[in-house]
């Protein structure tokens, strides 16, 4: 066993810590094997992995199928799996964005595809992967409130909000957790977030803990982008790379002197902020699983976060974490 478990908030599940965002088994990180990728689902099983994060419009309903039959491979996966879905980003036939819906009728429609396409008959997480401007939060989760008095969906989290929308959703009902970008390169959750999350008692599921690969200690500046989300990020832009890649190797540094890897020092780091976050790691094959898990073993000492700190002080990163248009869509931004 190579997981830990933490509960999600109050009311959420009890989850492993870390679990597995499986998004760039399908989409936006160029392509995948699925034969790997499958191999990589079931390596997780293996090793105690309950929480696999998912959402219906990575590659328009692939990843869900890939977990699905991943899942049917290992008789009595279903039930220790703890399946996190996504909703409401609307893809066209060319793998293009055409915004959020997230209408009460939106919300089920998009349920029910994802109930037929996991191939079971509930969903234990279900949120919204961004907040449809047009529609009020209380509309959105009173939608998935509904879904879970039907046994359609076991628990409400929320995705990328900010505190007040975090509030106003809570008053509605329970949130699990707020899934929400967190590592040492992206630190604004600690601002007003985190601590609205924790005076409501809602977990966080961090995504991103490696930022895109920048902290995985094996990017490489010159690396093809083609069909790749990072060839529009900002932090993969020229100038900006090589300003976080020199960010990475002062915690190469440190890494090294705990006898571990960059990917495992900076997942560990995440998890040491608190019992309440469980980060999410995005490996898409067993020898980054393999390296991801490891980070469970390694203790962070208190000197330890300060050296880390003071390597990768916060706002240290050059470029914003998503490109203009994209950072728009954020409400946690707001």
């Amino acid at each position: 066993m190579t997981t830990q478990f933490r509960t999600l908030g109050k009311t959420g599940p009890t989850v492993s810590s870390p679990g597995l965002g499986l998004m760039g088994m399908s989409d936006l990180y160029g392509p995948a094997d699925e034969a790997e990728s499958t191999a990589t689902i079931h390596a997780a099983l293996d090793a105690g992995v309950t929480l696999f994060d998912t959402g219906d419009f990575y590659g328009m309903g692939h990843n869900e199928l890939l977990l699905r039959d991943a899942l049917r491979a290992r008789p009595g996966a279903r039930d220790d799996a703890v399946i996190s879905v996504k909703f409401g980003a609307l893809r066209d036939p060319d793998g293009g964005w055409s915004g959020y819906d997230a209408r009460p009728a939106a919300v089920k429609n998009f349920a029910a595809y994802s109930l037929r396409r996991l191939g079971t008959d509930h969903i234990d997480i279900y949120r919204p992967a961004r907040l449809d401007p047009a529609v009020p939060i209380e509309d959105t989760v009173g939608a998935i409130a509904e879904l879970v008095e039907a046994g359609h969906v076991r628990h409400i989290g929320l995705s990328e909000v900010g505190a007040e929308t975090l509030r106003r959703a809570a008053a509605v009902h329970p949130i699990s957790d707020l899934q929400i970008e967190y590592s040492l390169l992206s630190r604004g959750i600690e601002q007003e977030v985190l601590p609205a999350a924790r005076e409501l008692g809602i977990g966080i599921t961090a995504y991103g803990v490696l930022s895109r690969g920048l902290l995985s200690g094996h990017w490489q500046p010159t690396r093809a982008l083609a069909n790749d989300f990072r060839a529009i990020s900002p932090r993969f832009q020229p100038g900006n790379v090589e300003h976080n890649l020199a960010l990475v190797e002062s915690l190469r540094a440190i890494a090294t002197a705990k006898d571990a890897t960059v990917a495992q020092v900076a997942i560990a780091w995440v998890a040491a902020q608190g019992e309440d976050i469980v980060p999410l790691v995005g490996a898409r094959t067993r020898s980054r699983l393999t390296e991801s898990l490891a980070a469970t073993t390694l203790t962070l000492t208190d000197s330890d976060l300060a050296t880390i700190s003071e390597a990768i002080p916060a706002d240290a990163a050059a470029g914003t974490r998503y490109a203009t248009p994209l950072m728009a869509d954020l409400d946690s931004e707001r």
